[in-house]
């Protein structure tokens, strides 16, 4: 089964074609990170402006790219949920059309879902179920995924999520936007016992992540060096609050994996590509004895190729839509 794949639920305008949910027979993505490193994050209105700029030459390409035309399909598939709403519209909008004009199946798909399905083209062996840590930079989950369309949620943030901590904290440290990305590179050549931070829990929700006052802390720290004028060795701060941020997650993630008995343990996210929580999980499994599945680095921010994967099972489920479907801000991801 072929599936054209669209996503544009931020700042990357992507289309793919797969092939039964492994198999990447195409995959285009055209980003605007240069564009809203300008202003320090995306800026939404103009996501959506680029996004209906790009989205025809983007799906163009990528059947070209696959040697498809439109008949040769099988359905289209788009990140309708959770999102920019205005980006997500273009996709959305765009989707319906195809599938109208071709009369091919329309397939919502979850962007957290998708995510998860990135592994599912890393790692084709990967079946459900599987314990899954979702990091991203709106979004930390613990998720418990029986099949590939039923998912429940173990544990989640109560207020920033972990990539959103990390920009964030970058941003203060001076970094350029994407922060997360450029604070994990510096962090490599710092000290993690430089600076004591806290790692915060959540009171009655052990499972549950808090990275707000993390942050703070870490913000605290640059103002009270700033006033004082004392320099602050930044690779040390950022090699320390990577450390603490990791912590939690690792913490998290494992006892979520006890409590549970899983011994398959997935990452997915844009926060997956993060170096050190990659060593911590690797380690932490072997040790274990679980066996940890990672997606591609190239897999691990938006792209469409992840929705094709998902959209496949998706469609096995029965879960397809007609010209009512309408792009959805806030969804979670147990609701599909």
């Amino acid at each position: 089964m072929k599936i054209l794949a669209i996503e544009s639920s931020c700042d990357e305008t992507a289309a793919a074609v797969v092939e039964n949910g492994r198999r990447v027979l195409s995959s285009v993505v055209a980003t605007q990170v240069e564009e809203h490193k300008l202003y320090g994050g995306v800026v939404p209105e103009i996501a959506s402006r680029r996004h209906s700029e790009s989205i025809v030459g983007v799906v163009r390409e990528a059947l070209e790219r696959a040697s498809l035309s439109l008949s040769d399909l099988d359905a289209v598939a788009v990140t309708y949920a959770p999102g920019l709403i205005g980006a997500l519209l273009v996709g959305v909008n765009f989707a319906k059309g195809l599938s109208l004009s071709a009369n091919l199946p329309l397939i919502p798909v979850h962007h957290l879902r998708s995510h998860i399905a990135s592994n599912y083209i890393t790692n084709p062996e990967l079946e459900p179920p599987f314990l899954c840590l979702v990091v991203s930079g709106g979004h930390t989950h613990i998720i418990e995924a029986t099949d590939y369309t039923t998912l429940r949620i173990l544990g989640k943030t109560r207020d920033d999520a972990a990539g959103e901590a990390f920009d964030k904290a970058a941003r203060a440290m001076g970094m350029p936007y994407p922060g997360g990305i450029h604070m994990d590179k510096l962090a490599e050549s710092g000290n993690d016992r430089a600076f004591t931070l806290p790692r915060p829990t959540v009171d009655g929700a052990p499972l549950d992540f808090s990275f707000s006052g993390l942050k703070t802390a870490v913000i605290n720290i640059l103002h009270n060096a700033k006033q004082k004028g004392v320099e602050i060795n930044t690779a040390d701060l950022a090699a320390s609050y990577r450390k603490a941020v990791v912590d939690c997650l690792v913490r998290n993630f494992l006892r979520a994996a006890d409590e549970t008995g899983h011994k398959k343990l997935v990452i997915a996210g844009g926060v997956s590509a993060n170096a050190l929580l990659r060593r911590r999980l690797q380690a932490e499994c072997a040790r274990t004895g679980r066996t940890l599945y990672m997606p591609d680095l190239s897999l691990t921010g938006d792209n469409a190729a992840m929705v094709g994967a998902q959209a496949y099972y998706e469609y096995l489920a029965g879960h397809t839509a007609g010209m009512e479907l309408n792009a959805c801000a806030q969804r979670g991801i147990d609701l599909g």
